[in-house]
């Protein structure tokens, strides 16, 4: 760090993981470095990890814990894990925000009105203790069991289907490579291309994948009350061979 040094980033590979022999510098140390200079530390958690959750790896840095341990600036996307519309938020000293706020850049990167009520509305249910009922938060919280039960359930309505535990990822650009134990429903098929081609194309439209001959459906984001709707659109796809 020198005397033109005006920032110390630090930045979270929310999106990949960098393993073998690496280390990370904690955020504490780096204040402890920049504070007696001056200089602001800016830490990017990336992912939009509000808080400490038991649903996330503790590994996964979160914006309140980057801020307690002396973070000026935090920087974050408001969908991955926080929930909420495609955007980039910053958090922290307000004397650095309204630095910010007023750079002629600013008014180019400018989110639309759009943009903040859906923000204001996912941010109005952390605050009243309501996170689950965004979908990620649902998804995460899903026991796998009671996946593997709605995959059974499924697989009765079709010939020769079947269910089986699965894992699935967190997708999103974040927790790369925490894997989430889900179910599938796997449905055999002579045809799996094109049953999985008219899938995508139907209404609504229905993503699986073809394996060994097969069509498999991850239940992981389907919310139980589609359940009946994924079975129809399966059954016509099924129909028209």
């Amino acid at each position: 760090m020198g005397s033109k040094t005006s920032l110390i980033l630090k930045v979270h590979p929310s999106n990949y993981r960098v393993v073998g022999f690496t280390n990370a510098v904690p955020v504490a140390d780096l204040v402890a470095l920049g504070s007696p200079a001056g200089v602001p530390v800016a830490f990017d958690v990336g992912s939009g990890l509000l808080d400490r959750y038991p649903e996330v790896p503790a590994d996964e840095p979160a914006v309140t814990q980057a801020l307690a341990d002396g973070a000026d600036l935090v920087t974050f996307s408001a969908d991955k894990l926080l929930g909420g519309p495609q955007a980039g938020v910053v958090v922290g000293r307000t004397d650095l925000i309204e630095r910010l706020r007023r750079h002629p850049i600013a008014r180019a990167l400018r989110v639309d009105k759009m943009t903040i009520a859906a923000l204001e509305s996912v941010l109005r249910l952390y605050a009243t203790g309501r996170r689950t009922e965004i979908p990620i938060w649902r998804m995460l919280a899903t026991k796998p069991t009671a996946l593997l039960d709605r995959a059974r359930g499924l697989a009765s309505a079709f010939k020769k289907a079947s269910a089986r535990p699965s894992e699935a990822a967190a997708g999103g650009g974040s927790l790369p490579g925490h894997a989430l134990a889900s179910a599938e429903l796997v449905i055999p098929s002579a045809s799996a291309e094109r049953v999985a081609a008219r899938l995508r194309q139907g209404r609504p439209a229905v993503f699986c994948r073809v394996e060994d001959a097969a069509i498999v459906f991850d239940l992981l984001t389907v919310p139980p009350e589609l359940d009946d709707r994924l079975a129809r659109a399966i059954r016509y796809a099924l129909e028209q061979g």
